[in-house]
């Protein structure tokens, strides 16, 4: 199908939001939009034609594909960040009247790296217990854990990616698509930024939606299982564990208790992913707008998975280095298992207690494999997302060509 005339009108047509619209526009003062015959976004084959449920079952697929590829990487970038905020890693070493799963609140490390809570004394040395890197963390998780440990939370991930992304990049496309339509007619200059407020919006609401599976996810990476032949806890049981606590007392007070720590650290998730997806799309959109433009009408399946692989792999170790801080922060609040201090800590007062307790390094713990994970992952799923919708389009102009011939 490729290379036919029909594919070159459905491919010009696909690329025509990338490449042309009836009014000139400046994207970044690099890629330029122009035309007078040319579609614009409402014209555009694809994004007319695929419903809501075709688009999410593309982003299902790849979100699927991403989580299960990148997820050791988010079980390194998750242990670092525990491990900063005073997650004890001690299944090799002789601590075993110390639960793995007590965390943050009075757990400190002394400059010498050891453990000072509740006297005790670490009976080997405290690097069998640090996390010096990513590939240290992989190395101590396959020892001491086993090799299927790097796959930790994958369920939660998928619970979590395929509702989550199934709705963000379908919103993406139709707040995008919709603004671009209504700015290039209204207000020309404000086109450029579209992409960055239809990523935020987006992203939001599907943060909200999907959140107490994100909370299980993090605290599933975050804590080891110390019990032998005992299966980990999964989604549903980490989450109660979440509520366990302020349950002992049945009271409509407490069940509003209950209702909140099932969405604990949603600010700080909110925070880290609004500015994300704003730095994330606003990079991503001119990239591989150029990329498709460079190929025209010459251009296939491949150049499509290509240019917006590229595109995203840029834009994801862009924004993931830049809010890297904010999901420290996330982190923190998301494994917090005090829930009076859960309830009561805000976003403010969680950075400047990474700030107390490990100065600008705190920031950035596992910035590393957050890093190599959003790259990947943002290619990941733009590309697959992409190339899903546009053979999913020439299926569609390949039907209306039968009908039309009949």
């Amino acid at each position: 199908m490729v290379g036919s005339s029909s594919t070159k009108q459905g491919l010009s047509s696909w690329i025509g939001a990338a490449t042309a619209t009836r009014t000139t526009v400046e994207f970044d003062k690099n890629v330029a939009v122009s035309g007078g015959d040319s579609p614009s976004h409402s014209d555009n084959f694809t994004d007319v034609s695929l419903g809501f449920g075709e688009r999410a079952i593309s982003a299902a697929g790849a979100a699927v594909l991403s989580a299960i590829l990148v997820n050791p990487l988010d079980v390194a970038k998750t242990r670092l960040q525990a491990q900063a905020a005073g997650v004890p890693y001690d299944s090799l070493c002789n601590l075993g009247h110390l639960n793995s799963n007590t965390v943050l609140t009075g757990v400190k490390y002394n400059s010498s790296g050891t453990r000072a809570v509740l006297g005790a004394e670490p009976t080997c040395s405290p690097e069998c217990f640090r996390y010096k890197g990513t590939l240290d963390v992989f190395y101590k998780v396959i020892r001491q854990e086993g090799f299927t440990r790097l796959w930790r939370g994958t369920n939660a991930s998928l619970t979590l990616a395929i509702p989550s992304v199934a709705i963000y990049l379908p919103l993406y496309d139709i707040f995008r698509n919709s603004m671009e339509e209504y700015t290039l007619r209204n207000i020309p200059i404000a086109t450029p930024y579209v992409p960055l407020v239809a990523g935020s919006l987006a992203r939001s609401i599907a943060c909200i939606t999907c959140y107490p599976v994100e909370l299980a996810r993090t605290r599933m990476q975050a804590f080891k299982d110390t019990k032998n032949g005992v299966k980990p806890p999964g989604v549903w049981k980490t989450l109660v564990g979440v509520v366990s606590p302020v349950n002992s007392v049945n009271s409509y007070q407490n069940s509003m208790q209950t209702y909140r720590l099932l969405w604990t650290g949603l600010g700080a998730q909110l925070a880290r992913d609004v500015p994300f997806s704003a730095i994330c799309w606003s990079t991503l959109e001119p990239v591989r707008r150029k990329l498709l433009g460079m190929a025209g009408d010459e251009a296939s399946a491949t150049t499509v998975f290509g240019a917006n692989f590229s595109a995203g792999f840029v834009a994801g170790i862009l924004a993931a280095s830049a809010t890297c801080p904010l999901d420290v922060a996330r982190t923190r609040r998301q494994i917090e298992n005090d829930p009076e201090r859960a309830l009561r800590m805000t976003t403010r007062q969680t950075l400047v207690e990474i700030w107390r307790d490990g100065g600008f390094k705190g920031f950035f713990a596992g910035v590393g494999p957050r890093v190599a994970r959003a790259g990947p992952s943002v290619g990941i799923v733009v590309s697959f997302y992409e190339v899903v919708k546009y053979c999913l389009s020439h299926r569609h102009m390949h039907r209306q060509s039968e009908d039309a011939d009949l």
